[in-house]
């Protein structure tokens, strides 16, 4: 009898601490998904995508916040430091791989202070100009580059960013000097080449094709290793002749690092069933994003290769933040 009493008690406390567990109920209240770029870029696009999904799921609001600057920084460390209780999260872009080597004192640790749990998106970028640079291919745009040294520039999303890295990478192996314009996001960039003001960019798809489908931008090459089904008769930088080029840039979801696994894992669960939703396929592929959805482990392994990857680059390039 003692021993069913035993039971019946140590059952009891384990139920009481499983219903007051924040684990259990979670989310009970509206979760903060931090975009670090502005409102209306790719990452923004893909976030509100998502987050729409999840709120539905959960029952429970996921609300995108905005905060942008310092090459997507500001957002990532205010993630990095918010408490660990599931309701603050990053959605993460490639400047995650590339900012350990870019600033020597960074305001967090990616690997340390953030907790991966799922790749979200891959997604190329796509090397668009202003409709009056004369250049109507990837080769014209080469030989107009070395005609005028240094005269052409390219905005991007700031200093380490995916449309970053794609420059440097481009003007490696293409053997240019095309300048880099940093901006505060992908947005912001895009706009001030369809103003005119800045010659080029490689811009994330999602934020390319509406500009380019309205006749604002002319699209020259794909940055990835095939063709994008959102813009099929634009040719890959390296089929267009720059032999050995490919650079894709990536969305992820991360956490505050001592976010419990059980959360982590509700987080992924609900995410993986967003992107199987039709609409949300539909929403990201008709940018020419490529949903994923991997596990925790999966991601982290991906990240780290990707920060030692662009890491090499930037301290090859001598990248320096500005």
């Amino acid at each position: 009898m003692r021993i069913v009493l035993a039971f019946l008690q140590a059952s009891a406390a384990w139920l009481f601490l499983s219903l007051s567990s924040p684990v259990h109920g979670y989310p009970e209240k509206p979760v903060m998904m931090v975009a670090p770029f502005p409102a209306g870029g790719s990452v923004d696009l893909v976030a509100r995508a998502v987050a729409q999904q999840m709120s539905e799921i959960w029952k429970q609001s996921v609300i995108v916040a905005n905060r942008p600057g310092a090459g997507g920084n500001i957002g990532a460390e205010a993630v990095a430091r918010a408490a660990p209780d599931g309701y603050t999260l990053l959605m993460g872009t490639t400047a995650l791989s590339s900012s350990p080597a870019l600033y020597a004192r960074l305001g967090y640790d990616v690997t340390r202070d953030l907790a991966p749990v799922s790749l979200v998106v891959r997604m190329p970028n796509a090397l668009v100009v202003h409709p009056s640079l004369p250049a109507r291919s990837v080769k014209e745009l080469v030989a107009l580059a070395k005609a005028r040294p240094g005269a052409l520039d390219s905005a991007s999303a700031g200093v380490g960013s995916s449309n970053h890295l794609a420059l440097v990478l481009f003007n490696t192996l293409a053997g240019v000097n095309i300048m880099h314009i940093p901006y505060k996001g992908a947005a912001p960039a895009v706009s001030d080449v369809i103003g005119g003001h800045v010659a080029m960019t490689f811009v994330p798809i999602a934020a390319a094709v509406p500009p380019v489908k309205a006749g604002k931008l002319r699209p020259l090459g794909i940055t990835g290793a095939s063709r994008s089904a959102a813009l099929p008769e634009v040719p890959t930088i390296r089929e267009a002749g720059v032999q050995g080029y490919e650079a894709t840039s990536w969305n992820a979801l991360l956490a505050p690092s001592a976010t419990s696994r059980e959360i982590v894992l509700r987080v992924h669960a609900a995410l993986a069933e967003s992107l199987r939703a039709q609409r949300v396929r539909q929403a990201l592929v008709s940018v020419g994003a490529e949903p994923v959805g991997n596990a925790p482990e999966e991601f982290s392994r991906f990240l780290r290769d990707e920060i030692a990857k662009w890491g090499k680059m930037v301290r090859a390039a001598n990248i320096q933040p500005q």
